[in-house]
């Protein structure tokens, strides 16, 4: 299971037992409505928050990726180019 699901489904059963657990609370409506949405904007910061890590790693291993993929396509040039020399110089021996 990829991690940014795992994530997302945390986030969302938390978000979901904490809103059951303040509709269920005995309080005034105005204090429950109040409750929700500072709730609802706390997980949505820390589910941004989340997701931006996420996209952060995501990139970030992405482009080591890329530069180690240069790397090695450099060397395998610089050991063909070697080798391609090689074999020009035991041709003219020959």
């Amino acid at each position: 299971m990829k991690t940014s699901t795992t994530i997302l489904g945390i986030l969302g059963a938390a978000a979901a037992g904490a809103a059951i657990g303040v509709l269920f609370a005995p309080d005034k409506g105005s204090n429950t409505r109040k409750k929700i949405k500072d709730k609802s904007k706390d997980y949505g910061d820390n589910l941004k928050t989340k997701f931006d890590d996420v996209v952060s790693k995501i990139s970030s291993n992405g482009k080591d990726i890329i530069e180690e993929g240069k790397s090695k396509l450099s060397q395998v040039k610089d050991d063909f180019n070697a080798i391609k020399d090689e074999a020009k110089a035991v041709k003219t021996n020959y």
